[in-house]
């Protein structure tokens, strides 16, 4: 038998191993490769303090502003995990159509090459600010493909420039996030009542909105409340702080003089926020964000007893400074991590739209004839009757965006509506990720979004034009975002 040569064997377990080695390298890569890369975060304010003259929006009375108690802004986070960048733009503002956003958006992605998918954006749902919607009851029409106004036009610019601004913010960052509880601050407004009550379309509801402190027809709350406050925290690697984006489920607090324009509690948060984290002076200035989680069906008004009086402003403060203790505290414990994975899933909806039928035409059109003199059946059926009115001008079906980000095991979910609570806590628990919130009125806003059930009981939220779409739209959009949660998964 033939010796085959020592040097031989030696070559030829050398090549084995470097075949072996190539083979670890070209699967282990993307791996190894992520550990390495550079994870980077940056953030800044742009102001969207409207005009004033203009009138405030988000009651049935329609006041002029004639006072900025605080500036509005457009608060950016922008993250980056070396290869996807993921924005959020949260807006001081009662709601944003999707036209406004989509403007914004396209802007951001010819000036950034940013995926417009990439880019999420919310309203805070402040009840002190004019309308980013349209003038008078144009903003509760249909105005797709209408031109934008010169409000709109100006937040356009401001939401893009915010995003730029963020982008020359960015530095190598580190990344965590965590959970508190605020329960005591969160009351559902919607309370089933011992005799129903009639409506502003001639029938009857079983649930009322805000029914009053002392109402002796009322028997218990109809929904749920959401106590958790999650955030997002970004540092320096060095640990001096970013951000911190949190979301909360509560709608504004207000108890402020009506002609003022503000951010209500979600600035008072980010102040606040700051001051805690001792953030006051720093270069990049610190950005502390607030958004609106599901609270379609909850405030702070708790109407089993009678409430403390407020001066201006120190009932919304009262509320920032607890989220904003709570976020402390749970800071505190949390691990920033150097590098998570950064991804973003997107899906349009078809929904039907809740149209009236001959017999709501007719009934409000008798409404709208009736006399000033003349007793209304509800103190709201002429506002309403218009509106049903108005509901025939909107297209039968419409297209809403969902949209999901997975940031390492942290799921964000993001619905174009006023989300009610159980809808969020539903989402919560069915995601497949480890921690998960949902952001209310992002990417558009068309109304409440009462579950089913709900539906069936009525009140406010569930009024035709307050509610704008088929009563199981918020099951399917659930069964949606889940998807793309899988997906992101």
């Amino acid at each position: 038998m033939k010796r085959i040569p020592t040097f031989l064997k030696v070559r030829d377990s050398l090549i084995i191993l470097a075949l072996i080695f190539s083979s670890i390298f070209i699967f282990c890569v993307p791996s190894s490769y992520a550990q390495q890369a550079v994870f980077r975060a940056g953030a800044s304010t742009a102001n969207v303090t409207p005009f004033l003259g203009d009138v405030i929006v988000g009651g049935f009375g329609v006041p002029i502003a004639n006072h900025v108690h605080d500036e509005l802004h457009a608060r950016t986070l922008v993250l980056d995990d070396g290869k996807v960048k993921l924005v959020f733009v949260i807006v001081d503002n009662v709601s944003i159509n999707r036209e406004v956003f989509d403007e914004a958006k396209r802007l951001i992605q010819e000036e950034t090459q940013i995926p417009k998918e990439h880019v999420l954006m919310s309203a805070v749902h402040t009840h002190s600010a004019t309308s980013a919607s349209g003038a008078g009851e144009k903003r509760r029409g249909w105005n797709v493909g209408k031109p934008l106004d010169d409000y709109q036009r100006f937040l356009v610019r401001r939401m893009a420039d915010g995003v730029r601004i963020a982008l020359n913010n960015m530095e190598p960052a580190r990344i965590g996030w965590g959970v508190g509880n605020v329960p005591q601050h969160l009351f559902n407004r919607r309370w089933k009542m011992k005799t129903p009550v009639v409506n502003p379309f001639g029938g009857q509801d079983q649930v009322v909105m805000n029914p009053g402190v002392g109402n002796t027809n009322m028997k218990e709350p109809a929904g749920a409340t959401d106590p958790g406050v999650s955030f997002i925290s970004v540092q320096s690697l060095g640990g001096r702080p970013i951000a911190v984006l949190a979301n909360y489920s509560l709608h504004y607090v207000g108890g402020l003089p009506g002609d003022h324009l503000s951010a209500d509690y979600f600035a008072m948060f980010a102040d606040r926020v700051q001051e805690l984290l001792k953030a006051d002076r720093q270069d990049p200035p610190f950005v502390g964000i607030l958004s609106n989680g599901t609270s379609g069906d909850v405030n702070n008004v708790d109407y089993r007893a009678p409430g403390t009086k407020y001066p201006p402003y120190a009932k919304m403060r009262l509320v920032a400074n607890d989220v904003a203790d709570e976020v402390l505290k749970v800071y505190k414990t949390i691990q920033h991590q150097n590098w998570v994975p950064l991804t973003a899933a997107q899906s349009e909806l078809n929904l039907k739209v809740r149209k009236p039928d001959s017999k709501m035409l007719d009934y409000a059109q008798k409404v709208l004839a009736k006399p000033d003199s003349e007793t209304p059946v509800h103190r709201l059926e002429k506002i309403y009757a218009g509106r049903t009115m108005q509901m025939q001008e909107w297209p039968d079906n419409i297209d809403v965006i969902l949209q999901t980000f997975r940031i390492g095991e942290l799921g964000i979910a993001a619905i174009p509506f006023e989300v009610f609570t159980e809808t969020g806590l539903q989402i919560k628990a069915k995601s497949p990720f480890e921690t998960s919130f949902t952001i209310e009125l992002a990417n558009g806003n068309y109304g409440y979004l009462p579950t089913p059930a709900q539906h069936k009981l009525g009140g406010y939220e569930t009024w035709l034009s307050t509610n704008k779409v088929e009563t199981e739209a918020s099951e399917k959009i659930v069964t949606e975002l889940l998807k793309l949660f899988n997906k992101l998964k």
